[in-house]
């Protein structure tokens, strides 16, 4: 990229490189501080659900030459999303039943089914 180019990305796109770069500080200055895990995932959640970073960071995603529309479009799927919610459904009715190593089973295999549907999309548009 020349330099024009480069300029014209900063001034479009700062925002969410800043936004994440500070999330990345975050995370790293709790690591590095000691602070506790769950502490520093709750702060680095709500900054970037206050600061729309995720949103960001789908636009910055969706930069990437032919790909990035592509799992953007199948991260936005309502599908995807029930897969999510069903898995995480699932692993609180076996928490409360005392079955440890199910949930830890079906966070997996619901992990595994989402992403398989992404790259299943994925291919499928591309051939």
């Amino acid at each position: 990229m020349t330099k024009h180019r480069w300029h014209i990305f900063w001034i479009s796109y700062r925002r969410p490189i800043i936004v994440w770069s500070a999330i990345v500080i975050i995370i790293a200055g709790g690591l590095l501080a000691g602070v506790q895990g769950r502490a520093i995932a709750l702060i680095a959640i709500l900054f970037g659900l206050l600061t729309q970073a995720f949103s960001g960071l789908m636009v910055l995603l969706a930069l990437v030459p032919w790909v990035g529309p592509l799992i953007v479009k199948a991260l936005s799927i309502p599908l995807v999303w029930l897969m999510n919610a069903l898995g995480y459904f699932s692993a609180v009715v076996l928490v409360k039943r005392g079955y440890g190593r199910g949930v830890l089973k079906t966070r997996v295999v619901t992990t595994a089914v989402i992403v398989g549907v992404v790259i299943g999309y994925i291919l499928g548009k591309l051939i």
